[in-house]
């Protein structure tokens, strides 16, 4: 990233984070990026250059009489642009690694970018070729519920669980997290007296409480950590939880730390292949998991998933005989 791409970066972020009008002197002193040794006029000169810059950009940046400036979130806005597939990806990528940085002040707004350009890229080799919901269909409904995580309040929807069970809740959002294009809402749900983790994709009507926007219907927990809630899809669910094994077959051994995702143990065979043992809530999810990370995986246990693949392979060859 060169300097001047990196000090718009750096006013942009400084704008946004502003509770109060700021000063040229504010910016020159705070922003990283002006040099501190440059004569006045040539930093006014460079800020007039980064705020223009920043317009065309689609940021509404204000001024007032007494030469203090702000930024109109709510007239703010990105142009239209194209992204390639690749392009997604990489934002993806970068993005990712922003939201494990404890210094990043933007955490949840950087959620809701991501699942745009999700949304915006039918080309995103992530979402488009491994996630099975609509991505302009998550990325509203991430909208929605990123709002609600932020406000803390309450959200109904109608929920359909990894065993085609529907139901109608009342939630109260804690946090999102995206899993290989997935996004999932980590809730507590207070008919269940727990917190559990919903697939976005499942979720159907989901309404956030409007009623006084400003004031919070709950309180997080100061100890929440979504992080610690991230899992892989056969993890989330109500069912009891089961132990699976899965083998990579000696070819494919090597991908089994990044299929794994620090979930369960490997161990590594005399013949050269890795059993896979994890822990697991739905048959048809690890079923369909083992499928789309395949070939080479194949299960050993429980032996009602490998029937459940069997079927699902069956259905599939007669649809298309």
């Amino acid at each position: 990233m060169s300097m001047a791409v990196e000090r718009l970066v750096n006013l942009a972020l400084y704008l946004a984070a502003a509770r109060e009008p700021v000063t040229a002197a504010d910016v020159r002193g705070e922003v990283y990026g002006y040099p501190d040794d440059q004569e006045e006029v040539a930093f006014l000169r460079m800020f007039e250059r980064d705020k223009d810059d920043l317009r065309r950009m689609g940021f509404s940046i204000e001024s007032d009489e007494s030469g203090r400036y702000r930024l109109d979130v709510s007239a703010t806005y990105v142009s239209t642009f194209d992204l390639t597939g690749t392009d997604a990806a990489a934002l993806r990528v970068a993005g990712t690694a922003l939201l494990d940085d404890p210094s990043f002040p933007f955490p949840e707004d950087l959620r809701l970018a991501l699942a745009k350009v999700s949304a915006a890229s039918r080309r995103d080799p992530v979402t488009a070729l491994i996630a099975d919901e609509d991505p302009e269909r998550q990325g509203s409904v991430v909208a929605e519920l990123s709002g609600a995580v932020e406000a803390c309040k309450w959200v109904s929807l109608s929920y359909t669980d990894a065993g085609g069970r529907p139901s109608t809740r009342t939630v109260q959002p804690y946090g999102l997290f995206v899993h290989d294009g997935r996004w999932y809402l980590v809730a507590r749900d207070p008919a269940k007296d727990a917190v559990r983790t919903f697939a976005v994709a499942r979720m159907s009507e989901v309404s956030p409480n409007r009623a006084k926007p400003r004031t919070p219907d709950f309180d997080r927990p100061d100890s929440f950590d979504v992080s610690s809630y991230v899992a892989l899809p056969f993890q989330i669910g109500d069912d009891p939880p089961f132990e699976a094994v899965i083998r990579f077959a000696p070819a494919v051994a090597w991908r089994a730390p990044a299929v794994a995702s620090a979930h369960g143990t490997i161990a590594v065979q005399d013949d050269g292949s890795a059993l896979w043992a994890v822990s697991a809530c739905s048959v048809a999810r690890l079923a369909t998991f083992t499928v789309e990370n395949g070939p080479g995986l194949a299960i050993l246990e429980p032996l009602g998933v490998r029937d459940a693949i069997v079927a699902g392979l069956k259905r599939v060859e007669g649809a298309h005989a």
